[in-house]
């Protein structure tokens, strides 16, 4: 993985996954290099976590040892392992894309679900 993309995205992917946890979907990013979701696809997210009934908690740094990045020449496809309270790792991972632009990580999330 690249060092700058392992700094900065592993910090930013621990920001989003405390959001979600919280229980902001994304709607409205509070996060300005984090993409907002359109309505459909972040009620999607909210009714995924909810049915698969376990509260998701903030990631531990264990979440790297699992989880997967690979960059696919313009951008890094990621899956993210969650956690929840009562299972730790989770079947429930976080997928997203991340770009690179002007030095900058921008991150659009696809879905949370379980594969």
């Amino acid at each position: 993985m690249n060092d700058q993309f392992q700094m900065f995205g592993v910090l930013f992917f621990f920001q989003i996954v405390k959001l979600i946890s919280r229980q902001n979907y994304f709607r409205d990013s509070p996060l300005h290099n984090v993409k907002s979701l359109n309505e459909s696809d972040s009620l999607h997210i909210q009714s995924y976590i909810e049915s698969y009934g376990e509260e998701l908690i903030e990631l531990p740094i264990e979440t790297w040892d699992s989880s997967i990045y690979i960059w696919m020449g313009n951008h890094w496809n990621v899956i993210i392992d969650l956690w929840t309270r009562a299972e730790g790792r989770s079947d429930l991972v976080l997928s997203a894309k991340v770009y690179e632009d002007n030095n900058e990580y921008l991150f659009d999330i696809n879905m949370v679900y379980v594969p």
